[in-house]
């Protein structure tokens, strides 16, 4: 066998078996994680993530994941915890303790430190009758696979099985407390992910900002407001302030001719344009803009009656990183 062939067959063979792992983790799922879902959607205070080494590795993961979609958590080394970080530690919070054998030796201060007062334990084990489950009150058994390294029995297959059961408590604990997009932005204000997740009155223009003209003004005042506010495009607004139409360079150059300037802006803007919601996703938005054969530039955002709350460019969505 060549070596690129004996690369590629361990590779799959890797996968297969994380896969097949994966598989009987799902079918693991019971009752056990409904209690621990119930569990952490009712404490005062925070879940604190430990493990040691790969372990450690995946509880910090968990910790940030957990975080970043509305469960407070945070990581606490098992030994630093034996040296003063177990004070960080109160009744209200909640610890989960992650070892594939159950048996890690530096986990033996926090557990009898939950027993002493109180604080939820939850392990995240594949050791059913290992010290760590013995002292749990909660468990999240993984089953117990073969790492996918064969003799050297480093950790791989069950640090997959933990950080998927990991992220599975994290979505569960997200549904069950109706964690919204929304929600989510508030700990994502930066980077793609936030620019995907801004909404419309975020990066929309309003107020005196605002292209706008009455419906039965001369296409000379709306061709001034045009230039003052440099869109390319003017709102037209009924009496009431509702939005009418919409008058955009495109429409200037279908009616380019003798006695543009004189005639009402009514003879030339498109009425009823899309219009979009503040409160909309700025991702919408750009799918709004950019759907089908023709390209829409400018979306004017209406209040609940109908009024411009703002106009969104679609160079505001291409600076904001909005894809």
């Amino acid at each position: 066998m060549k070596h690129d062939d004996k690369a590629i067959a361990a590779g799959r063979r890797v996968v297969e078996m994380e896969r097949d792992a994966l598989g009987a983790l799902a079918d693991s799922i019971d009752a056990d994680f409904a209690r621990v879902v119930d569990l952490l959607n009712g404490i005062r205070g925070r879940l604190i993530c430990a493990g040691v080494g790969k372990s450690g590795h995946v509880a910090r993961k968990i910790a940030a994941t957990l975080a970043s979609t509305g469960t407070p958590a945070y990581f606490v080394h098992p030994t630093e915890a034996s040296h003063g970080d177990l004070g960080m530690i109160t009744p209200d919070d909640a610890v989960l303790a992650l070892s594939k054998s159950g048996e890690t030796r530096e986990l033996g201060d926090l557990i009898a430190y939950c027993r002493r007062f109180g604080t939820p334990l939850i392990a995240m084990t594949a050791g059913r009758d290992s010290l760590l489950a013995r002292g749990a009150d909660f468990h999240l058994f993984v089953p117990d696979a073969p790492e996918a390294c064969g003799e050297t029995r480093a950790p791989t297959t069950s640090t997959t099985l933990m950080m998927a059961m990991g992220d599975a408590l994290a979505v569960a604990l997200l549904e069950a407390r109706g964690f919204t997009a929304s929600d989510f932005r508030v700990y994502h204000p930066g980077g793609s992910l936030g620019a995907a997740l801004a909404t419309v009155g975020d990066l929309m223009h309003a107020g005196e900002a605002m292209p706008l003209i009455g419906i039965d003004a001369p296409m000379s005042e709306a061709l001034l407001e045009m230039s003052a506010k440099g869109f390319g495009c003017v709102g037209v607004t009924h009496a009431d302030g509702t939005l009418a139409g919409i008058v955009t360079d495109g429409d200037l150059r279908r009616h380019m001719g003798g006695g543009l300037v004189t005639r009402p802006v009514s003879e030339v803007m498109t009425r009823d344009p899309q219009t979009i919601e503040p409160g909309a996703l700025a991702a919408d938005a750009m799918r709004r803009m950019t759907a089908g054969d023709r390209k829409i530039l400018h979306l004017f955002s209406l209040d609940h009656e109908g009024r411009p709350a703002g106009l969104l460019h679609i160079h505001d969505l291409l600076r904001a990183g909005v894809k």
